[in-house]
């Protein structure tokens, strides 16, 4: 249930945020009691209930308001890679639906009509749908399967999509078969495009570019997942095609995308941006070099989507994020 969850993170942050305070109050005592000197407690006191109150706070408002806001965030990706046809080519990034954190259809409903609104040519999912188990999502199959655009919705599977945090599941085998239950019911029921270490080609005219995929690979930052990519296969038969791929954990960016491939736009989530940003700054920052926004090489761009749900129930100063990403040809 929702509502444990908010008790337990409340609790677990207002303790730690509680026993700072407490603890340099207790060290300022013993060195008073060395030097004959009394540090009131009050000060410290005080202290922590202000921060107690504040941190509480954050979280009941990121609880009820935050993991509801959406942020629609456009930019332009400009060169003379991108074929002329696809010059204006608009392309929707999202991730992470994480759709059992939804509770109520209309919410996600929300989010959903605020993408179909950008009229996008195509729509490029990267991964983790679920958060444990495949019943969450069958209550939004209506609402996820009215994503539109004008080329399709393509997929990748991420961390969660393999059923690593399902306790039920006791093998790689039944979690590579859930996996697999997950990718049928996407492309079947919802119409997606699920690519699997495999890639697409959009043509027109005498123009194309291809969009590859990807299933979970993990670059080395942030914590272990599960392994189960194979970028070469996913961008086999591609040299000459300007090349979008679906990867979804940054860090696979730097540790095999740029050294092994020529793909010239990957696209990533998994991060959430940890779903707090202070003064802008994001807390994923800390396990991740890539995990919020855009970042530039060698006129190559890895774009971190902020996400759509929630694995811990809130969102503070991070709101839902859908990437507009327009390309130009110079």
């Amino acid at each position: 249930m929702w509502w444990r969850s908010v008790i337990w993170t409340g609790v677990i942050f207002g303790t730690f945020a509680w026993l700072i305070p407490n603890i340099l109050w207790l060290f300022s005592w013993i060195i008073g009691k060395i030097f004959s000197c009394r540090v009131p407690y009050s000060p410290f006191g005080w202290t922590a209930f202000g921060i107690l109150l504040i941190i509480w706070g954050c979280l009941i408002y990121g609880h009820y308001f935050g993991r509801f806001s959406i942020d629609v965030k456009e930019i332009e990706y400009a060169s003379a890679d991108v074929p002329k046809a696809f010059k204006g080519y608009k392309v929707i990034h999202i991730s992470d639906f994480h759709v059992d954190s939804f509770e109520d259809t209309e919410d996600l409903q929300k989010f959903v009509d605020k993408v179909n609104q950008q009229n996008a040519d195509i729509i490029l999912f990267t991964g983790d749908m679920i958060t444990g188990k495949m019943s969450g999502i069958l209550q939004h199959e209506s609402t996820l399967k009215s994503l539109k655009a004008k080329e399709g919705v393509y997929s990748v599977l991420g961390n969660h999509d393999f059923f690593i945090y399902d306790r039920h599941l006791q093998s790689d085998k039944e979690r590579c078969a859930e996996a697999d239950k997950l990718t049928a019911y996407e492309q079947e029921k919802l119409g997606w495009n699920v690519l699997r270490n495999d890639s697409h080609i959009i043509t027109r005219g005498t123009d194309s570019i291809a969009i590859a995929g990807v299933d979970n690979i993990n670059g080395g930052q942030g914590f272990r997942t599960i392994q189960k990519g194979d970028l070469s296969k996913a961008m086999e038969g591609l040299n000459s095609i300007f090349t979008i791929l679906m990867t979804h954990d940054p860090s696979h960016w730097k540790g095999e995308v740029l050294p092994k491939s020529h793909a010239q736009i990957t696209l990533s989530g998994h991060t959430h941006a940890a779903q707090v940003r202070v003064f802008g700054w994001s807390l994923a920052h800390l396990t991740f070099n890539e995990c919020d926004g855009r970042y530039d090489q060698d006129n190559r761009m890895l774009y971190v989507n902020a996400g759509v749900g929630c694995t811990a129930p809130f969102r503070i100063s991070c709101p839902s994020e859908i990437t507009v990403i327009t390309l130009r040809s110079r």
